[in-house]
């Protein structure tokens, strides 16, 4: 009887201690969740700093120097411009498909008309950037106002701005040449910088006080809590006061404009202004946002994070090519890395929960 009980006390001992161990499993991963929800470029950070270290092992100094890395940032320049844009659409649960065509239209438009017709390189730019803003401008009214989706606004829209772009240009390419001649000011985001081994462009140093802008007006102003808002829960932030409609009007705009900036860039990045440059910026932007932890579902992330993930593509497109490898284990692995981000959003998610 004796050895019975003391066998009953060992066995609950062992429930307890299984019990214990669980429990501290548990809250470790809830801790996991509080520290990444409430640190949103956490993640994507922390796989950056492991793409470049394991680049590093496997190619060493061709991948490890100062002209390397820097070459990444000039790559992703454009897609980081766009992805800042795509970023704020996204953060209202919208999302953006004609950010691409919109770019490379405004790029025709600053072109055409410096070339074409002889209006002055300043504003044939500032028409540019007009009509980039005129884009998202059409997005936004048709999605705030005529409550389409944006999904299926921004895929017709596309379309059309693609198929304008085409049209008006004759599909001619106004060539790098002629622009330094005559228009150089249209080329201006391309000019270097060098401190010692690094290059950078005056494009790149845009991308980075662009989304050092935005990442202010996001965190430390009341429109960036009110963009905020409209994400997380439009009919809860418009009977608290958010004027939901034009919060996402402004927003689509705003994109635009951006996207029209990007066509400054690209003009400057390639040398030359061609209606077909820039044919997959709106996938790569989508791409960038949704691996640098940004939630598809709004309301959710950082801008810093979407740049971090802009590089992740850069550095394993830049580190698998030193490397030797196919072109197509890129494509995989970026594929995987959408897959995981948003298997990592869905269980940060669960914290609120």
């Amino acid at each position: 009887m004796v050895k019975a009980q003391e066998f009953e006390a060992t066995l609950d001992q062992s429930d307890k201690a299984v019990a214990s161990f669980d429990d501290a499993q548990k809250s470790a991963l809830k801790r996991a969740q509080h520290v990444l929800h409430s640190n949103q470029a956490a993640v994507p950070l922390i796989v950056l700093i492991l793409s470049v270290a394991i680049f590093g092992v496997l190619v060493g100094g061709k991948f490890f120097n100062a002209f390397s890395l820097t070459l990444i940032i000039q790559q992703v320049a454009i897609v980081g411009i766009v992805g800042a844009a795509q970023t704020l659409v996204i953060l209202t649960a919208g999302i953006d498909l004609s950010v691409g065509a919109v770019m490379v239209l405004s790029s025709v438009v600053m072109g055409q008309f410096a070339f074409r017709y002889g209006i002055p390189v300043p504003l044939s730019i500032l028409c540019g950037l007009g009509c980039g803003s005129l884009c998202g401008f059409i997005n936004g009214w048709l999605i705030a106002y005529m409550k389409l989706p944006p999904f299926i606004v921004t895929l017709g829209t596309w379309q059309v701005y693609n198929a304008t772009k085409y049209i008006y240009s004759r599909n001619e390419t106004i060539r790098g040449q002629d622009i330094e001649a005559q228009a150089p000011l249209l080329q201006i985001f391309g000019a270097q910088i060098k401190m010692g081994g690094a290059v950078f462009t005056f494009g790149v140093i845009f991308m980075v006080l662009l989304v050092v802008l935005l990442w202010y007006v996001l965190n430390y102003t009341a429109w960036g809590r009110r963009l905020y808002a409209v994400g997380d829960d439009p009919d809860a932030a418009d009977l608290s006061g958010v004027p939901v409609k034009k919060m996402l009007l402004t927003v689509y705009t705003l994109s635009g404009l951006i996207c029209g900036f990007a066509g400054w860039v690209l003009i400057g990045r390639i040398g030359s202004v061609s209606p077909t440059s820039g044919e997959f910026a709106n996938i790569e932007s989508i791409t960038a946002v949704v691996i640098g932890g940004i939630s598809l579902f709004g309301g959710r992330g950082s801008i810093l994070g979407m740049i971090f993930g802009a590089l992740i593509v850069g550095v394993f497109s830049l580190g698998l090519r030193l490397f030797g490898a196919d072109a197509q284990w890129t494509y995989l692995l970026i594929g995987v890395l959408i897959i995981g981000a948003v298997a990592v959003d869905q269980w940060i998610r669960k914290v609120a929960g």
